[in-house]
């Protein structure tokens, strides 16, 4: 363990330095590691901790795309690879990263699988946090850890396979057999995270939801949509609104964010920039914390747990959505953006590295 000062404040975090691959491995020597849900944290968790040379079998149910992803990624059937019901009882550690709604779905048969010194595994706290809308309230005899990584399972295994790690949260919930806390120490580090740093289910369920539904996913979407709406409606071609709202944030800016910080970006681009960016930015903090705060809010509240599950739960969700994410691709920003996405990807098909005598 290390304690690092993050903007003054101390905390601590566990690194690979503290906490390496060879100690996770015989921590976990004798457990079975059974990935529940094959969707959107599943592959990468489970692919990671194969190739760390953990015990891992995954179940998901036969038939579904998830299923046929499975298989192409080398999950072998009656070996590796099993339904929900007889992974959760083959597994040791069952890892619940089933949909939130799937969780709700699937917890009747899973909990009949919670024997006693058997782990409940979890990367989100909502179905723990929110208990009296879900129903998933784990036996006593049973570990109940979180390793919660914070990005995409996509991202988590592109990183881990380009040599580095997504940094994750840990908590534990329940610990019945006083060695909880390594083990979900152990699971993160299996998964490949970065560093790890500590939370509770509610702090990390409230921080991810607000999240995403703010800076990451809801506010990033909506004031895009703002802006690039003003630019077009004061005569700015799509090419040029597009580019200036959406391109250069996200193949210019922000990488260089996250490599450098934002005093970075503000000292090393030009004073107009400089004093627009400065001037402008308490503005718009202004005028969103008033709604982040509303939006937590509603998090703290359980009433944006009890639109997910309402929603979730629907027999036609799927065709819903797919109704609401083609008027979002189909909008001439996001139909400007696949324009703008081709031409960039061509560009880089034609555009020759520079050689070593030219550099």
């Amino acid at each position: 363990m290390a304690t690092i000062h993050f903007g003054g404040v101390p905390e601590t975090v566990i690194t690979r330095d503290e906490f390496p691959l060879d100690k996770a491995l015989a921590f976990l020597r004798d457990d079975t590691i059974a990935v529940l849900g094959y969707g959107v944290q599943g592959p990468g968790q489970a692919l990671n901790m194969r190739d760390n040379s953990f015990r891992v079998i995954v179940g998901q149910r036969h038939g579904t795309a998830s299923w046929d992803r499975a298989l192409r990624d080398g999950w072998l059937p009656g070996e590796t690879l099993f339904s929900l019901e007889e992974a959760a009882a083959r597994g040791s550690i069952l890892c619940n990263l089933l949909s939130d709604a799937g969780q709700i779905a699937f917890w009747p048969t899973l909990k009949q699988h919670l024997t006693a010194g058997k782990t409940l595994y979890f990367s989100h706290g909502f179905g723990i946090t929110f208990n009296d809308q879900t129903g998933i309230v784990p036996p006593a005899g049973v570990d109940v850890i979180l390793v919660a990584p914070k990005g995409s399972g996509t991202s988590l295994r592109r990183l881990f396979v380009a040599g580095g790690g997504l940094n994750s949260s840990f908590a534990v919930f329940q610990d019945a057999s006083g060695k909880a806390w390594e083990k979900a120490i152990a699971m993160g580090i299996g998964v490949g995270s970065g560093y790890l740093f500590e939370t509770d289910f509610k702090k990390e369920v409230y921080s991810d939801l607000t999240g995403e539904r703010g800076v990451l996913m809801g506010a990033l979407a909506g004031i895009i949509e703002a802006q690039y709406q003003v630019l077009r409606q004061r005569g700015h071609s799509p090419s040029e609104a597009f580019n200036e709202t959406v391109e250069e944030l996200t193949q210019s800016l922000v990488p260089l964010v996250g490599e450098n910080g934002m005093d970075w970006m503000f000292g090393n681009c030009s004073v107009t920039a400089q004093r627009g960016a400065l001037d402008w930015k308490g503005r718009f903090r202004e005028a969103t914390l008033p709604v982040l705060n509303e939006l937590y809010e509603s998090v703290a509240s359980g009433q944006e747990a009890r639109r997910t599950i309402a929603r979730g739960s629907t027999p036609n969700y799927r065709q819903e959505l797919e109704a609401e994410l083609k008027e979002v691709r189909d909008s001439e920003l996001w139909q400007t953006g696949a324009v703008v996405r081709g031409l960039r990807s061509r560009a880089a098909e034609v555009t020759p590295s520079p050689s070593l005598e030219a550099v």
